[in-house]
Order: structure tokens, then sequence, then C-alpha cells
């Protein structure tokens, strides 16, 4: 297929590659250039700008943020002002609201949406594996369907609404981020008494298997809170998203009070490039304090 491409940080990259790999004809923009160098290289083509990424089937955009995402799409040669009617799939973590808006705008014209955030870190993606949520038109999802399989090992379909796929990836970076905080707590409470790596190990085998206990289990036990694999900083951007959709919602959500605390907290004492597991070490401190 000839799938355009625009956002080529660690998991746009990433997976732009493995669609190369499979054989799809790439045509890639980023708004630093030379981030797409290695992908030409290896024979994408170079967009000059986001519209002429999107003169193909298929137009996916992997942004950091609901401002990225707006100017590329809405910007003056933005994909919605193309007219090859390619399908715009969005990758990014967005709010519901802007979700939303796209899927409205989009139905004015003749290029489909489908909302496709994905779960999984950069390694995750660049081995191809990563977990897809995919929400919009049957006819539109059944289009994307060879371009999610060189990207992913499972998709799942959600329904019609597009904005459905982001209100459940952003559930899901609560729900991980909670788990972490969990999973904070009780090394702190626990480490007078046991290891970090006997406790998370009995926990992990007898209680939570899994990727995210797992994964952040093993961070938390080599207190490997930097290089960042997901920034404290994007993790509280999504909280904050969580929280303006559950204020929309009217539905109380305590837990995410504490959890976008401590993130602040680690953003504070630790800096802009401390990996959102750092909230682990806010509780640490915290306790410390009031011993």
């Amino acid at each position: 297929m000839n799938v355009g491409f625009v956002g080529l940080g660690h998991m746009g990259g990433a997976i732009a590659l493995n669609l190369v790999k499979a054989g799809h004809q790439v045509t890639v923009w980023n708004r630093t250039p030379e981030k797409a160098a290695p992908l030409v290289t290896l024979g994408a083509r170079r967009a000059e700008s986001p519209r002429q990424a999107a003169s193909g089937d298929i137009v996916i955009s992997m942004l950091a943020d609901d401002r990225a995402v707006e100017e590329v799409v809405f910007g003056e040669k933005g994909i919605l002002s193309a007219d090859a009617g390619a399908i715009h799939v969005s990758m990014s973590t967005i709010s519901v609201e802007l979700a939303e808006r796209l899927a409205a705008a989009h139905a004015e014209t003749v290029s489909p949406f489908v909302s496709a955030p994905v779960f999984g870190r950069p390694a995750i993606a660049m081995a191809g594996r990563l977990t897809i949520l995919a929400a919009g038109a049957p006819a539109a999802l059944e289009a994307c369907a060879p371009v999610f399989s060189a990207i992913g090992h499972r998709v799942f379909q959600l329904g019609e609404t597009p904005s459905a796929a982001n209100l459940v990836k952003l559930c899901g970076n609560f729900m991980m981020m909670s788990a972490v905080e969990a999973m904070g707590e009780a090394m702190t409470l626990a480490k007078s008494r046991i290891s970090p790596e006997m406790l998370f190990d009995v926990l992990t085998e007898a209680l939570f298997p899994g990727p995210v206990y797992e994964t952040y289990s093993q961070i938390l036990i080599d207190a490997a809170y930097k290089p960042a694999r997901f920034g404290a900083l994007l993790a509280l951007k999504d909280m904050n998203l969580m929280a303006a959709a559950a204020n929309q919602s009217r539905v109380p959500m305590p837990l995410l009070g504490v959890v976008r605390d401590h993130l602040l907290g680690a953003i504070a004492q630790f800096g802009d490039d401390v990996d959102s597991s750092a909230i682990a070490l806010v509780v640490e401190r915290n306790a410390e304090r009031a011993a």
C-alpha cells in the first residue's frame, strides 16, 4: 500500500521502519527533517508537508500531544488539505475531545478517519508487536488491516466511534500508572523486611503476572529512572487528558489525583527527563520525611 507517515519520534520512527520492511511504499514527514534520513536511506520517500504525505491510500500520524496533531491536521498544508481521500489513522494519544473534532472534520471530506492508539514501548514497536486499539468505519478498518499486521500482534476493534479507542487508551495508561503507584507503595512498606527482588518475584508470580507488573517491577528494582522509557511529562499529559474526560462524564477518580500529584512531584524533584516510574521514588521519599 501507499502509506504516508507523519511524526518520526521513538514510536513513529519504529512503526514507519516496519512498514518499509513489510514492503509498503512509505512517504514520511517530520517537523525535524533529519529524522527522516534513515528511513529515506532504506527506501522511504520524503514528503515536504503533511498534505503531501496524505497523497496515498493511508496516512498515519503519531505525534506527542493535541497541539501537534492539530497543527499537522488543520494547518495550511495539513492532512485535511489533501484531496486524495487517504484514510487518516491517528495513532497518537490524544484527548477524547480532539478525537471527536477530528472525526467530525473528516466527515466533511472524502477522507475517512480511524483512531488507532497503541499499547507498547519503542522496543515493542521496533519488534512489530504493538497492541492496536482501532475504531472507525468497518470499511476503513478493513482497508487498514495490511498496515496493522505489519506493526502489531493484536488489533482490538472497538466500534465505529473513533474516540472510543482514545478513551480506552487513556484508561489503560491510567491503570498502568496506578499499578506503578501501588507497586511503589508496597515496595516502600516492605523493604525493611524483604528485598524488592523477593517481593516482586512473589507478587508477579502469585498474583500479578503480565507485562506491566513484570516490566515496571524490574525498573523499580533497578531504580532505572533515567533515561526515561515513558517519560513523566508524557504520563502527566495523559493523566490530564484522563481528568478532562472524567470531568466531562462527571466521574470522580480520586486515585487519578494521587497519580497526577506524584508525577508532578517526580518532575519537580528529578527533572523533565525522568521516567514516569519515578513516582515510586516520590512515595519512598515521602515516607522518609514522615519517619
